[in-house]
């Protein structure tokens, strides 16, 4: 089995529930203007509410092309195109519905009474502000660069498609979608879309849940069709604020919530604004580091940004000395890359950043990931600057003293931050046991770099045997004991970490501590099962290694497993499977530079327990 972990942060585990598609909903051409007050009109609302469809032409009777999301909704040649008396007023929104959002069913005509919702969904912006968002004009100092409903043209090393779209921000890069070339709003001018939420589905995100899956959205509205990454508004089924964030009509977090509508009222001045958004929230990250006496002198590797943590949902980036590894796992990252890197620079003084974007999550975010002549084009691109890393290239860091060489294009980001504290906590065991005249013997199995091992290694323990599948991984953690003199303590072995269990309880061998550290084993709920079995496995297997009254350290970064609670649970079963009475001695999680939103139970991932096997 593959021992090397490697987890994308910030990219949650799915619902249990399957995700249910936008309902169909439509706004009668002839709905009456409200009279007074604040919204739609209660006839255009009780349709909206009931997913009425008032046109002739409903959903059941579309042609194929029609219902195709290849078709431009100004181009359509259905029977509603062919029988339509009047061409829509040029700055009519239109309702969108249904799970694919490309298709638009009907055109609203009363534009007043969407106008006078997003007036009521951001009441509180200055009234230049809103003149931004509720006209065709920018304001006198617009909140950032962008582009009024017109052709805009947007081409990097990624895509050079001419395409159009509400506010382009001149800042960010795109990278293709699957379905479409429009390029990213940046917010803050033009008609916003805005997001209506089901009946008694708003709670969880005024609660401060920050994603905003498709089977909560009732309907979009909006022309043309929202892209990836751009600002909306959301209100719930009664059109009272929610809040704004960014929205992907491919994705099953439909929207990312990034500020509530309290907070609008605090701070209206971000409203809308991505940029300045990032640039807010980057800076917030770097203070609350810096609260917890992160850098220091001593470690100087350590979690900037934590996705959700630090309401930044989709955007993981983790410091490894004078370098910034971004981890992109949300398709509204990607398109603003510019402005991501800005705000990191701006905040930390670092101008070294290196990017890395998770293609396989971000095609499920509908972007594709760049061809090879691309990707060599975007190193062109980018030559003499210091944001790309040569592959295999490596960087010092620092933790709790140890020098230690990390590859900004390894693992996850490079390096595993969120297990510091428990290395600083298995140090203290070894320090106390070598103090007390028995260093121990410890087995770091799954080892990567060799971060567990080397800790104790260098806390006095007798002899460290780390193990570990990869063979870049295995030489890393070799070149790292040299870099600490700890050749002679420390040796590590590559092989597969089930066959070198079985062959070591058969030749009798055990060790005071064993630390397993194995890679995700339970991407989704779904996999749970089958992972449990696994997990159960190994740790019966790890459980024979460990000597009467010894340690077993066993960790799963499975968000799956550590969200159900059935990683103790399997632990215990492990040891009555062996005949070992355990006692937990301690139960921790990331270390704190991964802060978590207490709303988003999704957030929290890890799980490292540390028992006594007698």
């Amino acid at each position: 089995m593959l021992c090397s972990r490697s987890v994308a942060a910030g990219h949650a585990a799915a619902p249990a529930y399957k995700e249910q598609g936008h309902r169909r909903c439509a706004v009668s051409l002839h709905s009456s203007r409200p009279k007074g007050g604040v919204g739609l009109s209660d006839s255009s609302i009780s349709k909206l509410d009931a997913g009425e469809q008032t046109s002739s032409s409903s959903a059941r009777g579309r042609t194929k092309a029609t219902d195709s999301a290849a078709v431009s909704p100004h181009d359509r040649k259905g029977p509603k195109a062919q029988t339509r008396k009047r061409n829509p007023p040029p700055n009519v929104d239109a309702i969108d519905s249904g799970s694919g959002i490309d298709g638009l069913d009907e055109l609203l005509a009363d534009e007043h009474a969407v106008r006078q919702l997003r007036a009521s969904l951001l009441s509180s912006l200055s009234a230049q502000h809103q003149q931004a968002i509720f006209s065709d004009q920018p304001p006198a100092t617009p909140p950032n660069r962008a582009v009024n409903d017109s052709e805009a043209v947007s081409t990097d090393h990624h895509t050079s498609a001419k395409t159009t779209s509400r506010n382009s921000s001149s800042s960010s890069t795109s990278s293709t979608s699957k379905t479409t070339g429009s390029t990213v709003i940046a917010g803050g001018a033009s008609a916003s879309p805005l997001v209506i939420l089901k009946k008694d589905k708003a709670r969880l995100f005024v609660s401060g849940n920050p994603m905003v899956y498709g089977g909560a959205v009732d309907c979009v509205i909006a022309r043309p069709p929202p892209d990836i990454g751009e600002p909306v508004l959301v209100a719930d089924a009664s059109r009272r604020p929610v809040g704004w964030g960014v929205f992907n009509p491919h994705s099953m977090f439909r929207v990312r919530l990034f500020q509530l509508q309290p907070e609008v009222d605090m701070n209206p001045g971000i409203a809308l604004n991505v940029p300045a958004l990032l640039q807010l929230r980057v800076r917030q990250a770097v203070e609350l580091r810096r609260a917890m006496g992160l850098p220091c002198a001593d470690t100087n590797v350590y979690r900037l940004i934590n996705s959700e943590g630090d309401r930044l949902s989709g955007l993981v980036a983790d410091v490894l000395g004078d370098t910034v590894v971004v981890q992109v796992v949300a398709g509204w990252v990607q398109r603003y890359r510019k402005d991501v890197e800005s705000a990191i620079r701006s905040a930390t003084g670092l101008s070294r950043i290196v990017w890395r974007p998770m293609w396989k999550i971000l095609e499920e975010e509908g972007l594709q990931p760049p061809s090879k002549g691309e990707r060599e084009a975007g190193k062109q691109e980018v030559e003499g600057e210091a944001d790309e890393a040569d592959e295999g290239e490596l960087v010092e860091v620092r933790e709790a003293g140890l020098r230690l060489l990390a590859s900004p294009n390894g693992q996850k980001t490079g390096f595993y931050a969120d297990q510091r504290d428990s290395r600083a906590f298995l140090a203290g065991l070894v320090r106390a046991q070598a103090a007390a005249g028995s260093p121990p013997a410890l087995l770091d199995l799954c080892c990567y770099s060799g971060g567990f091992a080397l800790a104790a290694a260098a806390a006095g323990a007798a002899r460290v045997v780390g193990v570990d599948s990869s063979e870049p991984a295995v030489k890393l953690a070799t070149a790292n004991a040299q870099l600490n003199d700890l050749s002679a303590t420390a040796s590590f072995v590559r092989g597969d970490v089930s066959e070198f269990m079985k062959a070591a309880v058969a030749q009798g061998q055990q060790y005071d501590i064993v630390v397993l550290d194995p890679p995700k084993l339970a991407p989704d709920r779904n996999t749970l099962t089958r992972a449990r079995i696994k997990y159960l496995r190994l740790n019966t297997l790890a459980m024979k290694l460990v000597r009467p009254g010894g340690l077993l350290m066993t960790c799963s970064c499975s968000g799956a497993m550590t969200q159900s609670g059935e990683f103790l649970v399997m632990v215990v079963e492990a040891s009555q499977q062996v005949g070992r009475q355990a006692t937990l001695l301690r139960e921790a999680g990331a270390a704190p530079d991964h802060v978590l939103n207490p709303a988003y139970a999704e957030g929290e991932y890890l799980t490292n327990l540390t028992m006594r096997l007698l």
